[in-house]
């Protein structure tokens, strides 16, 4: 989830599936208002379908090491490392060193193409042309800091996510939505952004009974072990996996490497290339700058659970 990771500390063991979905494990979307309650029950059943030996808990040494590790190779730990070096070795060119890469990193035609790499891999998917699903999956990572009651919500830059699940629950891609439920405390919510992820899908004309929300998740790991599931014990095969265009192959390979058959559905790209280099993409930006870091963590990300997964 972009905008995109992080929660609550929990185990595989804490993503369990209701009983009273276990029992009705052939419920198709007539008898969805049970299936949404049965997703965030409890449920013995739910604990054997998800292999907790497969994932740490969000406090594992080796999961904070993915967190805290890549600070030190992003270009903003290169560069204070370099600096701090050139002040005490009193050396020019750890100096010269550090300002070429803040330069590279700061500039759209490095950060687009980076990202590029990233959208390649997957490219878009008319609405049309997706599915047919049991289930359309939404990652999380959508909405900002809580508001009141009444007020427009707060978006983060993934706002594409729901857009996209929306427009195919619409269409008809598949009979169900589902939104994870990652609870980040830091932005004040009392709920689950899935939850609430629910209720705005609801005023956007989708039918309650076709929605359904994950109990709690940590990041992309767990959301696939949690779907993977619930799909086993609810007897469903195929999702149309809904994130952004760059985080698409982490979630790809998490999702298939728990046993889902998804077809990628990516939104919100970022490289236009249709459009020619301009002299613009050469005049360093904190907009391009974010992009580096977030490509360059991406890629640390995938080849993080490449390695230890």
């Amino acid at each position: 989830m972009r905008g995109r990771e992080g929660g609550a500390s929990k185990s595989m063991g804490a993503f369990p599936v209701g009983s009273r979905l276990a029992a009705t494990s052939r419920v198709r979307s007539a008898q969805a208002p049970a299936l949404q309650e049965g997703y965030q029950e409890s449920g013995e059943r739910a604990h054997r379908a998800v292999d907790a030996r497969r994932l740490p808990s969000f406090d594992h040494p080796v999961l904070i090491l993915n967190k805290v590790l890549p600070l030190l190779f992003l270009p903003f730990g290169v560069v204070c490392l370099l600096v701090i070096l050139a002040l005490w070795r009193k050396k020019w060119w750890p100096g010269v060193l550090a300002l070429v890469i803040f330069y590279l990193s700061s500039i759209s035609f490095v950060s687009d193409r980076l990202m590029g790499v990233l959208e390649s891999r997957y490219p878009a998917v008319p609405v049309a042309s997706a599915g047919p699903a049991d289930v359309i999956v939404v990652l999380g990572g959508i909405l900002g800091p809580a508001v009141p009651d009444g007020y427009v919500a707060n978006w983060s830059d993934s706002v594409e996510r729901f857009e996209a699940g929306v427009a195919l629950i619409q269409a008809g891609r598949a009979p169900q939505l589902v939104f994870t439920g990652a609870k980040r405390e830091w932005l004040g919510r009392e709920t689950t952004e899935g939850a609430e992820l629910r209720r705005l899908a609801i005023a956007r004309g989708v039918p309650a009974e076709k929605i359904a929300v994950t109990s709690l998740i940590d990041n992309t790991a767990t959301e696939a072990a949690a779907i993977a599931g619930l799909l086993r014990v609810n007897g469903q095969h195929r999702i149309i996996l809904v994130t952004t265009s760059w985080h698409m192959p982490r979630a790809v390979w998490l999702f298939r490497r728990a046993g889902v058959d998804c077809q990628p559905f990516p939104v919100d790209f970022h490289l236009d290339r249709t459009r020619p280099l301009e002299p613009r993409d050469f005049v360093p930006s904190a907009g391009a700058w974010q992009g580096t870091e977030t490509a360059l963590r991406e890629f640390y990300g995938y080849a993080f659970y490449r390695l230890f997964r």
